[in-house]
């Protein structure tokens, strides 16, 4: 899930890093449109409560499903660690029953799940873990157990965890209780096996700590849970996993300090709706309800890491969550939908589509047919603009923006997000803004924060 607090996990970093590195354009496999969410009762939202951080008292319970206490330690004899602030576990599970909420203990975490190699190696390890693990959730009135190895080698290690899962999983599911599993995002190497979807009921995809900036994209978001669609994990146990906390780009990655709360992000002067401040890389609001709905359509819930980094009041990124699960996966995206519109730059110049025949630019003293835009529902509260027919993409913000689709996907949709004085900018589902490039050069969608180039009037 995440590491456990102040514990070296440089070397996790790296394979993390590494093994997400790889992205690709789903513009041509993400469906066009929004899709039917799936139903609103069976849908999960998971929250991760550490031991050393937060209250349960300020839980809002009411917009969970289930809760996890994190973290349990493994030893490689299959026995446990004591467990840290078990009077805060205990608590935990009171509340969370008494207001129907699953009450799970998440074991290893970042860091923390050095015993599992020696588990899985001996089938007496797995007895005994299987059998300390049954004693625990009597022990603590526990609904199940989410087991987070950060990570198997791919191999006789990977086929090995399946064996201590299925074991776990049969164990858990003869008394009643759910097992979880925890994987990285969308390149796992082989260090998870696809038997492990047949055994657990939960697979918690960790779509964040991409890089050490705009760690959490929506586009991420995707393209995680595409990849474990395609690795045959059912939709109803793919969980998204979203972050309540950010990067902070100035530190370094592997320290403590890179790692910083929404919350305090926010007191530090962010805007709960967007996604960056100055050095901080966040979800903010917006993109926080995006995911929700996203998730609601492709996969069976939301999970957090963590609980204790949430806002207050209209801030909270979990009541955001909950208002889209009530809305059955609708967000507005404050946009003229079915509208055609201009787009002029603080330059006094207007967007074109240039016919889709090469780069965009913003450099048209009068509008006319090139400089003309539909705006397209695309879902999950977000917008695509099509001009002669074909629909602007930001290129991932690797080359300059065009207007050549035929069809809208994930670098085709944009959020619509007001500035000052009426105008609006436009973010991409990387997390960056649409500039003009003061209509010296070809438009791109490069800009972490959105200033005067980033800014358009709509029909002025």
């Amino acid at each position: 899930m995440k590491r456990i607090n102040s514990l070296p996990w440089t070397a996790l970093m790296v394979l993390f890093f590494f093994a997400t590195s790889c992205r690709k354009d789903l513009s041509s496999s993400t469906p066009t449109g929004a899709t039917t969410p799936r139903g609103v009762t069976s849908f999960k939202v998971i929250g991760y409560l550490p031991s050393w951080a937060g209250s349960v008292s300020s839980i809002q319970f009411s917009k969970l499903t289930h809760i996890n206490y994190a973290f349990a330690l493994p030893n490689s004899n299959g026995s446990y660690q004591a467990i840290d602030n078990t009077s805060k576990l205990s608590s935990m599970v009171s509340s969370a029953h008494a207001a129907g909420v699953k009450a799970l203990l998440s074991v290893g975490g970042g860091g923390g799940g050095g015993g599992f190699a020696g588990i899985v190696a001996s089938s007496t390890n797995i007895n005994n873990f299987v059998n300390n693990t049954i004693s625990l959730c009597n022990q603590y009135g526990l609904d199940g157990i989410d087991i987070d190895w950060e990570y198997p080698s791919p191999g006789t290690q990977a086929n090995q965890f399946l064996t201590m899962m299925t074991a776990l999983s049969t164990a858990l599911h003869n008394s009643g209780r759910v097992l979880s599993v925890a994987v990285i995002g969308d390149n796992d190497g082989g260090q998870i096996v696809s038997g492990i979807f047949n055994v657990v009921d939960i697979v918690m995809i960790m779509a964040y700590d991409d890089n050490n900036f705009l760690h959490s994209t929506y586009e991420l978001g995707t393209q995680c849970m595409a990849y474990w669609l395609d690795r045959g994990c059912p939709a109803s146990k793919a969980i998204l996993g979203v972050p309540f906390y950010g990067h902070d780009s100035s530190q370094d990655p592997n320290s403590d300090a890179a790692e910083v709360e929404y919350n305090t992000i926010l007191s530090d002067g962010a805007n709960a709706s967007l996604d960056a401040y100055g050095t901080f890389g966040y979800n903010g609001l917006l993109t926080m309800k995006s995911k929700t709905s996203f998730a609601m359509s492709a996969g069976g819930g939301v999970g957090i890491w963590e609980l204790s980094g949430d806002g207050t009041g209209a801030n909270s990124l979990l009541s955001a969550i909950s208002a889209v699960i009530n809305a059955g996966g609708a967000v507005p995206s404050g946009a003229p939908v079915g509208t055609t519109v201009t787009f002029k730059g603080n330059n006094g110049l207007y967007v074109s589509g240039e016919d889709g025949t090469k780069a965009m630019n913003c450099n048209r003293a009068t509008p006319q047919a090139w400089e003309d835009f539909l705006v397209v529902d695309a879902g999950h509260g977000k917008v695509a603009l099509q001009s002669m027919n074909m629909y602007v993409s930001s290129e991932d913000g690797v080359n300059p923006i065009t207007c050549n689709r035929a069809a809208y996907g994930t670098w085709e949709e944009f959020d619509w997000i007001p500035a000052a004085d009426g105008n609006v900018t436009l973010r991409g589902t990387n997390a960056l803004y649409i500039s003009s490039e003061n209509g010296t050069k070809s438009m791109t969608c490069t800009r972490a924060m959105a200033q005067g180039w980033e800014e358009f009037g709509v029909n002025k």
